[in-house]
């Protein structure tokens, strides 16, 4: 475990949490990196019957330094943005390692991703195709296209976190996606890498993913009766993990087996399997630290009290956007245990990280748990509040590899006229 107790305290791997509070004050994200390394690996192992690439979904984490050491790992990236592409060639990834998705992409972000040479653009819509269709042949470039496709498949998952449901804003259902497939195939500038589709996140059921892949491969054989080929199949991501009171995450290596026997019975070559892990590999390796500014203790024994911290809802979103459960550790337990709402600072009633027992007092620091993935990514500066810093931990040493804000950072860019 990436954060576990040693001598009564909470570390992170070798490094107590009271250490990089010292030196980086709280709110801070604090991320394991050798925890993160080990869950990449292990996803590459629950996969190793069939030929795959790993795409980080740089949307789950996108630190530069957290970046840095997954293209050192030879991952690829599953990006969402010209911002996002940007950051993976300042963290050193390859742009032919790179899978562009997102139902949105400007003329800009997808200019961009043509002069970078990226692997493949993951298309979303007919518009979309006839965009990069027109911005390829104005370049004078060759393109790689997939599309995304639309499985109609129930992730079982929460409404936000759905995206493989017909009526979803993602992807474009498998009738519409083979016309699409015929018209690149004519297409001078378009060359076709592959199908994809990303059914959600957060899933905990392999079963989904059974139906979905189901549904693509029959695509795929309607593909090759019209002369077209697929290079690779890509499953995308959404691999739930356990979070909060779950117990358990998507179970990776039935998932891999599942997929290895599906693709085993089917005609040789077989396509290379692409991968969009985010949460996955991010999640449990991270912490929210918080310190414990006031206690209101509860009118009575039965309810319970106030732990007001100084993160808010503005460092973490997930508990207020999608009814999201985190653990909650006292750094250094203190004193009685008895029931708190982990409440911020934030002028919103939703403004609460969780509902725990904890054996705290003012001062008390909080380890807000399986906050790596979606965490500093979705954070604001609602209420005037400059975002936390964040740390990376390796072993028995730490780095600030993000600075805390200001609050002159927050009106730089503005101007009184």
């Amino acid at each position: 475990m990436p954060f576990a107790r040693s001598n009564g305290e909470l570390c992170a791997n070798a490094v107590p949490l009271t250490a990089i509070a010292t030196a980086a004050g709280t709110p801070t994200y604090v991320y394991s990196w050798p925890d993160m390394r080990m869950r990449c690996r292990r996803l590459a192992s629950a996969f190793r019957d069939v030929e795959h690439r790993i795409c980080y979904a740089v949307k789950a984490n996108s630190n530069l330094a957290v970046l840095a050491r997954f293209a050192a790992l030879g991952t690829g990236f599953d990006i969402v943005s010209g911002g996002e592409l940007e950051r993976v060639l300042l963290a050193g990834g390859d742009p032919a390692r790179v899978v562009f998705s997102g139902v949105g992409k400007t003329t800009a972000d997808i200019d961009f991703a043509i002069k970078c040479g990226i692997d493949c653009l993951n298309v979303e819509s007919a518009g979309e195709l006839d965009r990069i269709e027109a911005r390829a042949a104005l370049l004078s470039r060759r393109v790689r296209i997939a599309i995304r496709v639309n499985p109609n498949v129930d992730a079982g998952t929460h409404p936000h976190l759905a995206t493989g449901l017909e009526g979803s804003k993602f992807g474009v259902p498998p009738g519409e996606a083979r016309a699409l497939y015929r018209r690149a195939a004519r297409a001078e500038h378009l060359e076709i890498a592959g199908i994809g589709c990303h059914i959600g996140s957060q899933i905990l059921d392999v079963a989904p993913y059974a139906r979905a892949l189901k549904r693509l491969l029959a695509l795929v054989d309607a593909l090759a009766e019209d002369g077209i080929a697929l290079g690779h199949v890509n499953i995308g991501g959404g691999f739930g993990v356990a979070q909060g009171t779950q117990g358990r995450g998507l179970d990776h290596r039935g998932l891999g087996r599942l997929v290895a026997e599906t693709l085993s019975v089917r005609p040789v070559p077989q396509p290379t399997l692409l991968l969009e892990p985010g949460r996955l590999l991010v999640a449990n390796a991270g912490v929210l630290l918080t310190r414990v500014e006031y206690l209101k203790p509860g009118p009575s024994s039965r309810h319970a009290g106030f732990a007001v911290v100084d993160a808010g809802m503005n460092d973490l979103l997930r508990p207020a956007l999608y009814g999201a459960k985190h653990t909650v550790r006292a750094v250094a337990p203190r004193g009685q245990r008895r029931w708190w709402h982990v409440a911020g600072p934030v002028c919103e009633s939703a403004d609460q990280l969780a509902r725990t027992p904890l054996a705290i007092e003012a001062g008390s620091l909080l380890a807000v748990g399986d906050a790596g993935a979606y965490g500093f990514a979705m954070s604001s500066n609602y209420n005037g509040r400059p975002r936390a810093a964040e740390v990376l931990v390796d072993a028995d040493r730490f780095a600030i590899v993000r600075r805390r804000e200001t609050t002159a950072d927050l009106w730089r860019l503005e101007r009184t006229v």
